[in-house]
């Protein structure tokens, strides 16, 4: 026999609030009851955990029990951002009425859709990083792409394969992500599960639907005059985004005022191995320092979030990269100029956000001010670029709006101290309304009337310490002392009685009294309506201020730039046609500034072309400097490809187009590959995707394997690198001392080692970059460097001087050349193995081998080997 489950009782209110949350399901309900907002069930639980507050239970041991736990609505600011960084989608519900209007339940409703994406709350958001929404939809060929800061208005494009598509998504950081429904999975699949993700219903990702969302948005008929009419898959991914912020009540949004292609074939290629291995601004290593870290010298919010778009963009077009160049020489030359725009752009707040705030309606009186102070920090660097010899400089000054009519109008309506919010008064300037004036008279001439009457009715009385006060509870009111209570008039009406003293109110008072308040509540609704009128007004002018965010922004990075080459002695590099680089004396920005004071950073110089020295092939002892010189050698091209100066003594060199680079472990094992796996999907990934101008850097490839078949695995790809048409630059770092033996064979291909000298027990490195292969590894010395106890190490020494002495004479890289033929030293030659393998090898055609091709047919070789 089965029992009916009791049916939970509801409420009236609950009833209200179940109907709301049907609406919101995966979103957090803040519910306003009062002076408090309340969450709910399996919500309480939530917030009480995230926010530290305590779990109560509403209608405890009655059918309707729920958990409950709630915070007073004016510490909304300081909880919703808590909230919303654990990643939770948080929905505002308020009362739409106010209470004692209604004799019924409180209409209550969503007033906000706050999420990870969509937060303007300045405690969610970080001045100097972007708050980007993205959206991502799969097309049959192609993925398109979109990000949106509704925080300063920018509106960002692109569409490609999903290397390219993953790649952004590592740039730019999201903070939230949308995509379709029905391609769920295959987000998580190539994109991963460490994103908020939110995923939309599939109707909402069709191109009709997206193209009249934007077209409405920009009121235009096309999306030509923006250059993104031709990325189809990326303006469904923007359509998107707009439909979504419509959704999280984001209506007020015209300071989105366009849409920028992010143009793939405009900056250097990074995938996001070289973007993690460089660790340009994030590093696995909690305390490791960034190359954002070294070079950020901003001093605006703005400038500090364009710099990491340039640090994650890099420019290929050489005379865009001379530009740039040109305008940190010419600051670095007149560093007297340099610290008067320097100092201006220190005053200037953060514009982006503040107009943002203007267009969404959510600026206070005292945001305008610093809005106000900001444009007139921007006069005096619009008068020094003006002036300037510099063209790129001359441009930016004849660009920046002055907005002199916007300013005085800020300064002529708000008080100089205008407060942090509307209802706090005394934000409107005297002399604008008439009406207010007279009010703020009323209201605030007060004390003299107060005092007046404190007098008169002390003489009329007798009573000299007689005093009018205030209090919430009666109002005003007048205060006699007991020795005097004989002396009252008869008219005073008595209020309460204290110890030693009795209260009074007249008549004149209570008059006086709702004069007072009426004025207050008139005065408040006054200052409202005027503030929003000059709020209004100020809104015609996002485009202009947006413009000025956007120059001011450019000379803040490029001024930082200058600052960043005189503090560490960086110089200009001479960007050129050819396809060589030429670095004399350059220096890691990063590591030379973790050294201890006092102690030089050992300099390097390395050329590379696409013929005598396309590949330099580094063998060296672990610790002695290789991955350091690899890493050093991509930052410069790096630094001086985004704009910047670079650390060398000099720099010469032809625009790179693509940085690959396959530096140290980097384990997938949570992901079931091995180091080995991973390192030849990454290394796979650089042999398929190389240019005549790519930069290759590679380090210690095929150690996660066992050592012959390592040395067979990076000596293939050194060969593939060498013998492909677009012979890319490349740096080589290996402790496989073998490969020396290539230099012989290929004429591009250059041996040179990182020296060390050795003592008698030990070995110092010296961290040089000089000509020659290295004769061993040093990794015995290594490990005594480390701490191994001398009993391995002792061990250690005699196994290697029999393993060398068992193998000297039949090495893997026995392969010599006398230029006419090559000889495996392993087998006698009349080996008939001998003549299978060079059948097999004479037989291949390699200028059609895929790498993967090429490394099976190696693998094809050594079972050959193995069966001997």
């Amino acid at each position: 026999m089965s029992t009916k489950e009791k049916t939970p009782k509801e409420t009236p209110l609950m009833k209200q609030y179940n109907e709301i949350k049907r609406k919101y399901p995966d979103a957090c309900l803040l519910f306003r009851v009062g002076d408090f907002y309340e969450t709910f069930g399996d919500d309480a639980v939530r917030a009480s955990q995230i926010l530290g507050i305590t779990l109560t239970k509403r209608g405890a041991g009655s059918d309707s029990e729920t958990a409950l736990a709630g915070f007073p609505h004016h510490s909304l600011n300081t909880y919703l951002p808590k909230l919303v960084k654990a990643g939770l989608r948080v929905a505002i519900c308020d009362q739409l009425e106010d209470p004692k209007m209604t004799k019924t339940i409180v209409k209550r409703g969503v007033t906000e859709l706050v999420t990870p994406g969509v937060a303007l709350n300045d405690e969610v958001l970080h001045s100097k990083s972007n708050n980007f929404l993205a959206s991502v939809h799969f097309g049959k060929k192609t993925l398109g792409i979109s990000f949106l800061d509704v925080s300063t208005g920018e509106f960002l494009t692109s569409q490609g394969n999903a290397e390219y598509i993953d790649k952004l998504l590592q740039n730019f950081s999201p903070s939230e992500i949308l995509a379709p429904k029905n391609h769920k999975n295959q987000f998580k699949e190539t994109f991963g599960e460490h994103f908020h993700a939110f995923f939309l219903e599939d109707w909402i990702y069709k191109e009709d639907y997206a193209f009249e969302t934007l077209t409405n948005h920009f009121q235009s008929n096309s999306l030509k005059g923006f250059g993104v009419d031709e990325l189809p898959e990326g303006l469904i991914a923007s359509g998107a985004i707009l439909y979504y912020l419509s959704e999280t009540q984001h209506n007020k949004i015209q300071h989105i005022t366009s849409i920028h292609r992010i143009a793939e074939d405009a900056y250097v290629w990074m995938d996001r191995f070289t973007i993690r291995n460089l660790e340009l601004y994030h590093s696995t290593n909690p305390n490791a320092v960034t190359l954002l870290d070294v070079i950020d010298r901003t001093l605006s919010p703005m400038g500090s979030r364009l710099l990491k778009r340039w640090l994650a963009l890099p420019l290929k077009d050489a005379d865009r990269v001379k530009e740039r160049h040109n305008v940190v020489a010419y600051f670095k030359e007149n560093q007297e100029e340099l610290q008067k725009v320097q100092y201006q752009i220190k005053q200037i707040s953060d514009l982006e956000r503040l107009i943002s705030k203007v267009a969404t309606g959510k600026v206070s009186p005292r945001e305008l001010i610093y809005l106000c102070n900001s444009l007139d920090a921007i006069i005096p660097i619009k008068t020094i670029a003006q002036e300037s010899s510099n063209p790129s400089v001359k441009n930016i000054g004849e660009k920046l709006h002055s907005c002199d009519v916007l300013r005085e109008k800020i300064k002529a309506n708000l008080n100089p101290d205008a407060p942090v919010a509307i209802n706090k008064g005394n934000a409107i300037a005297t002399g604008i309304h008439d009406e207010l004036d007279e009010l703020r008279r009323i209201a605030f001439s007060g004390k003299e009337y107060l005092e007046a009457l404190e007098t008169r009715e002390s003489e009329k009385t007798g009573i000299p310490s007689l005093k009018v006060s205030f209090n919430n509870v009666f109002g005003y009111y007048i205060e006699v002392r007991n020795t005097h209570k004989d002396k009252v008039p008869t008219e005073w009406i008595r209020k309460q009685t204290l110890v030693n003293a009795e209260r009074y109110i007249t008549e004149e008072l209570k008059e006086y009294e709702s004069k007072i308040l009426g004025a207050e509540e008139k005065i408040y609704k006054l200052e409202l309506e005027l503030f929003e009128q000059l709020v209004l007004w100020v809104s015609t002018y996002i485009k202009a201020v947006q413009v000025n965010a956007n120059l001011v922004a450019q000379l803040d990075c490029l001024t930082s730039f200058s600052q960043l080459a005189i503090e560490n002695h960086y110089i200009q590099p001479t960007i050129d046609e050819s396809f060589e680089l030429e670095i004399t004396n350059g220096r890691h920005p990063v590591i030379e500034k973790q050294l201890p004071i006092g102690v030089p950073y050992i300099a390097n110089d390395v050329f590379l072309d696409n013929k005598a020295q396309q590949i330099i092939m580094i063998t060296g002892p672990n610790m002695s400097g290789k991955s350091a010189i690899l890493r050093q050698t991509a930052l410069i091209v790096l630094l001086a490809q985004m704009g910047s100066f670079v650390p060398a003594e000099s720099v010469r060199m032809g625009i790179v187009d693509k940085i690959f680079t396959r530096v140290g472990a980097s384990d997938n094992i949570s992901m079931g590959e091995s180091t080995f796996m991973v390192e030849m999907n990454e290394t796979a990934s650089i042999l398929n995707n190389i240019s005549d101008r790519s930069l290759v850097l590679l380090d210690e490839i095929g150690r996660g394997t066992s050592t012959y078949d390592g040395i067979s695995i990076a000596w293939a790809i050194a060969e593939y690198l060498h013998e492909h048409p677009a012979k890319p630059k490349t740096l080589f770092a290996t402790h496989y001392h073998e490969l020396n033996e290539m230099e012989v064979i290929f004429d591009g291909i250059q041996n040179f080692n990182v020296s060390v000298k050795e003592l008698k027990d030990n070995v110092l490195f010296i961290r040089k970059l000089v000509k020659g292969g290295s004769a061993h590894s040093f990794g015995i010395h290594v490990a005594k460097m480390a701490g191994m106890p001398q009993t391995v190490i002792q061990k250690a020494q005699k196994l290697l001087k029999k393993l060398e002495k068992d193998h000297s004479s039949e090495a893997l890289a026995g392969v010599k050349s006398d230029k006419d033929e090559m000889q495996l030293s392993i087998f006698s030659l009349d080996d008939p193995l001998l003549e299978e393998i060079k059948d097999e090898i004479l037989n291949t055609d390699i200028n059609t081998l895929t790498p993967v091709e090429a490394l099976m047919k190696l693998n094809e070789i050594k079972r050959m080997l193995t069966k001997k």
